[in-house]
């Protein structure tokens, strides 16, 4: 039985388009061009007025999301800090060298609740860090008494996204090219009721941590393409 040529063509074009998608599938993982990116060899235990506080850790790790997390990320590292003032910040940083769908960042909004936290309020706000404007977000958590402000930010190789759209794009524009970008998140949280002192605090220590950084590293932790 012949088929009427308005279906051939139709299906010449969904052929043609299944083959398009097959041939612009990303396939070369940016995270293989290069040196290897090692957080626990990149981040120094001082920074500046900030030691490392190896014999004290205040994060709160649930088994379920830290398999999760295993499962996720290629690399992680969480450390706690401490000034000069007895001001302890918490680091932890997630890098993953597949950023794509098939490997979600989690957000704290979503892991802290998960962990037994209740997030009171999200804010967008932007941190200057080695010149650059670097936007964040910022959430209020809680658990019991424990009071514990956050900050953090998102990379899709070396751009910051700004929201789950942002984050499509800029996947979808190094997937034009044939690449798989890496990613990572970077957050820093502080125990502390008051808020205000809490994100000085925090502001402080990420521009101590970028200013440790060298440069191929500071472009993966805040983006090259918001220089200034």
């Amino acid at each position: 039985m012949k088929l009427p040529i308005r279906n051939i063509i139709l299906l010449v074009l969904m052929l043609a388009s299944s083959g398009l998608a097959i041939a612009m599938r990303p396939v070369h993982k940016i995270a293989e061009q290069g040196p290897a990116f090692e957080l626990e060899a990149i981040v120094p235990k001082q920074l500046g007025a900030w030691v490392e506080e190896e014999r004290v850790s205040a994060l709160i790790v649930d088994p379920n999301q830290a398999e999760v997390i295993k499962k996720t990320y290629s690399q992680t590292l969480s450390r706690t800090y401490v000034n000069g003032n007895g001001y302890r910040i918490m680091l932890s940083l997630a890098y993953g060298s597949d950023q794509t769908d098939r490997s979600e960042v989690h957000k704290p909004e979503v892991c802290y609740p998960a962990q037994g936290f209740v997030v009171h309020g999200k804010d967008a706000s932007t941190v200057v860090l080695a010149t650059r404007k670097v936007p964040v977000t910022r959430i209020q958590t809680s658990l019991g008494s424990r009071i514990e402000p956050v900050t953090y930010w998102i990379t899709v190789g070396n751009q910051v996204v700004e929201s789950g759209l942002g984050k499509k794009i800029a996947e979808l524009r190094y997937g034009l090219t044939g690449k798989i970008p890496d990613g990572m998140l970077v957050r820093v949280s502080s125990i502390d009721a008051n808020l205000q002192n809490a994100y000085l605090n925090q502001d402080a220590f990420l521009n101590d941590l970028i200013s440790a950084l060298d440069d191929k590293s500071r472009d993966k932790f805040i983006g090259a393409t918001n220089r200034n």
